[in-house]
């Protein structure tokens, strides 16, 4: 499985020639969503979710598959049976991936802000996106795409969150509002000279591309 990171929070996996999307957003370059077969989105949150990004892909390929949660779905309204609306404990067939859903809500911003729906995809038994949550699923994983920065985060946070899903490893994700400061001391704690995650961490720059296995 070849895993490429796009804008921000959205990573394409690809397999047997066939391409799945997670949270292709408003930050997330138009070609990642080229010759896609299948797009999953975690929640509404415009880094996220891009409607008209989506529609659009849907018009270029009438076989395109979305899964995602109630509320995205219902703005993708007009698709039909193209969307499905998932939650916590789904498992689905999506362009050939096998996908679990974990996780329920967005994590808390403030007592103010009322907190939005958000679910996480387990893709293939392997690969962990957990959208804009610490959801730790009960399952083994092996590539933890972690969600480095934002409102609602602190780096201890994410220190311990590395350690409690015991991944094999772990890349980036939730980076576009970083500096290069920024990303060199989030490395700095979650790498090497951290106190330990006991995983490696690896950050890829939009448009990269590895081999997981």
């Amino acid at each position: 499985m070849q895993l490429t990171k796009f804008g921000h929070a959205c990573v394409r996996v690809e397999k047997d020639g066939r391409r799945l999307v997670v949270d292709p957003g408003g930050l997330t370059e138009p070609q990642a969503l080229e010759d896609v077969d299948a797009v999953l989105v975690t929640h509404e949150h415009f880094d996220h979710f891009s409607e008209e990004a989506l529609r659009k892909a849907a018009e270029r390929n009438p076989a395109l598959r979305i899964w995602t949660n109630t509320s995205v779905a219902r703005r993708l309204d007009g698709l039909g049976a193209r969307v499905t609306a998932v939650g916590e404990g789904a498992a689905f067939t999506a362009a050939g991936f096998d996908v679990k859903v974990y996780g329920t809500w967005h994590a808390p911003i403030h007592p103010d802000i009322p907190r939005i729906g958000n679910i996480g995809f387990l893709v293939d038994d392997a690969l962990f996106h957990p959208g804009d949550a610490l959801t730790v699923p009960d399952a083994t994983v092996d590539t933890l795409l972690l969600p480095v920065h934002g409102p609602w985060s602190a780096t201890g946070q994410l220190i311990d969150y590395v350690r409690a899903v015991a991944p094999r490893r772990s890349y980036a994700i939730h980076d576009g509002a970083l500096s290069d400061v920024g990303t060199a001391m989030i490395e700095g704690f979650l790498g090497d000279n951290g106190p330990g995650v006991g995983a490696p961490y690896h950050r890829l720059t939009a448009g990269a591309s590895i081999e997981l296995g």
